[in-house]
């Protein structure tokens, strides 16, 4: 259940081009990459401040006049470094498709209802120790026409920013249990199982309010902070 940057040998990320994951064939890179060695002023800045992180921009539910349609849930975890330590005041951004299904987006056309009370999309920055909490509605799968009856599994899309607007990872939270697992390349192009397992989400009674919210704990470990960080699979 935590997002953890590979050593050689892990292999904790897929390849850039996954033939299943049809899309990674026409962006994956053609040629090996060129690592460029950062300046003092890349890694240490510039940073992202508390002001324009508002407190109820880590709540999706009360982003607009009513309350969303779905199940409501509460995410939160720990966002630290490979020995232990918090990596805290680190911008984390959420996006998600509705209850339903679909994203507020003009690419996404599938017959699902839209929800005028969700647009899918929260941010926050990590305290001191680390921690960050989101509440939201748990999001439904989504055809995606990747191939012959391509659904993908519920997810939350993850965006931190370490030291630097330069330091940016992107990976998805899944939720346990679901059987699309299975039979989506995304989530399959990770070779390692045990790394697709931390991309997992783990059901929490303690994080869960009575009669309100189911909870969930999703804690990023990340690894190496000042290597040039990769990507997870993401679906546009």
């Amino acid at each position: 259940m935590s997002l953890i940057y590979p050593h050689d040998g892990l292999k904790a990320h897929p390849l850039n081009a996954s033939p299943e994951y049809k899309s990674t064939l026409k962006r994956a890179p053609s040629q090996p990459l060129i690592l460029l060695p950062h300046s003092l002023s890349e890694t240490t800045g510039p940073v992202f401040g508390h002001v324009a992180v508002q407190p109820g921009d880590a709540d999706l539910t009360r982003q607009h006049e009513g309350e969303p349609l779905g199940e409501r849930i509460i995410v939160s975890g720990r966002v630290l470094d490979e020995d232990g330590r918090p990596v805290p005041h680190t911008l984390i951004e959420i996006w998600q498709a509705n209850a339903a299904g679909r994203y507020v987006h003009v690419r996404d056309q599938h017959p699902a209802p839209l929800d005028p009370n969700f647009t899918g999309a929260g941010r926050a920055v990590t305290d001191a120790d680390g921690r960050y909490r989101f509440v939201t509605v748990k999001p439904g799968a989504y055809p995606w026409r990747n191939h012959h009856n391509a659904w993908r599994p519920a997810h939350i899309h993850f965006s931190l920013f370490g030291a630097s607007f330069l330091s940016r990872v992107i990976t998805q939270m899944y939720f346990p249990g679901d059987p699309l697992f299975a039979y989506d390349p995304i989530f399959q192009s990770i070779p390692d199982e045990r790394a697709r397992e931390r991309l997992v989400s783990r059901f929490d009674l303690g994080t869960t309010e009575p009669e309100w919210a189911l909870g969930y704990q999703f804690d990023i470990v990340l690894r190496g902070r000042e290597a040039t960080p990769l990507e997870e699979p993401h679906d546009d």
